[in-house]
C-alpha cells in the first residue's frame, strides 16, 4: 500500500485506470483514508459480559463521547458494539471486547473525519487524533478501575458474590 496525503493507493482485483491526482499515475484503486483513525487495546481482568454491560447503556456513551452522536449499526452482545458517529467527527466506531485468559481484551476503534466542507489543518487533525487516542486510553483505564474493583495484580477476577 502506498499512502500520500489523506489517500492509500491499493490493489485491487481490476485495475481501475483512474489518475490519482497525489500520485500521478494509473492506480488499481485510490481509497480515502480517515483523518481519525484510533486503534487501542487494553487488557480487563473480569469478564466479557461485564465489560459489555459497561457499555450497553446509551445514557453513558454521551459520558464517555459527549460531542459525539452514536447510532449503534451492530450489537454484538458480549462481543461489543459498532456505531455511526455524528457530531464532532463523522465515521464508525467500534469496541470489541475479546475473551483472553482470565479476562478481556478490550479493542477500540475509531475511524472519523472532522465534519465540513473545508480540509481541516495537518495540525488541527494531529491535535484531533491525539486528543482521541489519550481519550480512548482515559476511558479504557476508568473501566479496568471500577470494573476489577481494587483487584490486586495477580488475583484472579473477583466473582459477583464477592
Amino acid at each position: 500500500m502506498l499512502l500520500v496525503g489523506n489517500l492509500a493507493c491499493v490493489s485491487a482485483r481490476h485495475q481501475c485506470g483512474r489518475v490519482c491526482p497525489q500520485v500521478g499515475r494509473r492506480i488499481w484503486h485510490c481509497a480515502r483514508v480517515p483523518a481519525v483513525d484510533v486503534v487501542d487495546e487494553t487488557f480487563l481482568v473480569v469478564p466479557p459480559k461485564v465489560v459489555a454491560a459497561a457499555f450497553a447503556d446509551p445514557a453513558g456513551w454521551r459520558r464517555y463521547w459527549p460531542d459525539l452522536v452514536l447510532s449503534v449499526y451492530l450489537d454484538r452482545g458480549a462481543e461489543g458494539l459498532r456505531w455511526t458517529v455524528r457530531g464532532a467527527l463523522v465515521g464508525t466506531m467500534e469496541v470489541w471486547l475479546e475473551p483472553m485468559l482470565d479476562g478481556t481484551l478490550l479493542h477500540y476503534f475509531l475511524r472519523a473525519d472532522l465534519p465540513g466542507p473545508a480540509t481541516p489543518s495537518p495540525r488541527d487533525t494531529l491535535r484531533e487524533r491525539q486528543a482521541r487516542q489519550l481519550a480512548a486510553k482515559q476511558i479504557a483505564l476508568e473501566l479496568k478501575t471500577v470494573l476489577e474493583d481494587g483487584r490486586r495484580p495477580g488475583e484472579p477476577p473477583r466473582s459477583p458474590t464477592d
